[in-house]
């Protein structure tokens, strides 16, 4: 079951309330699971299971994303105000330094708030942020056609294509290298998210200038990249290695930008084993 927590962060203008959505499930220490940008918190179920049997997991939905409010008005979707109020939200829940995982966006703020002191341990799934310039221009029109394919499709044609394997890979196989695995119900809940997702321009256009070049000291990182990426390919991957040279490099065999439905088991190892 899904739970909403508001908190205040500060602002240039004062203070605002932000309101997340996450589910929690599970026991031991804790971990918290991000998402990428046009998805939810859903996009980690095919794992929830397998963690939650030694961790306490909190899914989040990321401001303007899933069930979750766009950031109010002074709050920007960047790294610079997302990290703090990631801070805050683990505040707000009582939990000190967790153990961080995310995918893609959520990698890349995973590995921010290693850096910031903020989590005990990151792992980084195809984190953003290691890209060249045009790798990066290629990323974001594939992100924007996306986008603009799931805001021109009606409901009936999205519910229709579902409901066939090539229907699901028509509208998923960008970022599942196994998109007949997700089932018709995920594949249309996860293209609404696409389409409501407040937060999608403005975390698209703060993107445009980042890169992440530093190193994450004193935190267990590792980071997994799957051989099949087509939005953010694997090569990215090694330039992450340099950035972060004590990071364990992990490759997914057979798995798209996002790893999660197309290889669960392997996932979810090296999720636990980061954390361990």
């Amino acid at each position: 079951m899904a739970s909403t927590v508001s908190f205040t962060v500060d602002s240039p203008q004062g203070l605002r309330t932000v309101e997340v959505s996450y589910e929690r499930t599970g026991a031991g220490a804790p971990l918290v699971l991000l998402h990428g940008i046009g998805h939810h918190r859903q996009a980690w179920d095919p794992v929830l299971r397998i963690l939650a049997a030694e961790r306490d997991v909190i899914a989040v939905d990321l401001p303007g994303f899933g069930a979750s409010p766009a950031l109010p008005h002074g709050l920007a979707h960047d790294l610079r105000t997302m990290v703090p109020v990631l801070g805050s939200f683990f505040e707000a829940l009582g939990v000190v330094r967790p153990h961080v995982a995310g995918n893609s966006l959520g990698g890349l703020l995973a590995l921010e708030l290693g850096r910031e002191g903020l989590a005990r341990s990151v792992t980084a799934l195809s984190p953003a942020g290691f890209w060249t310039p045009s790798e990066r221009r290629y990323a974001f029109g594939v992100l924007r056609a996306m986008r603009g394919a799931a805001l021109a499709m009606p409901m009936p044609l999205i519910e229709r294509l579902s409901r066939s394997s090539p229907g699901r890979a028509a509208l998923t196989s960008t970022i599942y290298a196994r998109p007949g695995r997700r089932s018709p119900a995920a594949v249309v809940s996860e293209t609404v998210a696409l389409r409501e997702a407040t937060g999608f321009r403005q975390t698209l256009e703060a993107g445009s200038g980042v890169t992440f070049a530093d190193d994450v000291p004193g935190v267990p990182v590792s980071i997994a990249w799957g051989s099949k990426d087509r939005l953010l390919p694997r090569r990215q991957g090694v330039r992450a290695g340099r950035a972060i040279p004590r990071a364990r490099l992990v490759r997914l065999p057979g798995c798209g930008h996002v790893p999660m439905n197309d290889d669960p088991a392997a996932v979810a190892r090296v999720v636990l084993d980061t954390s361990r």
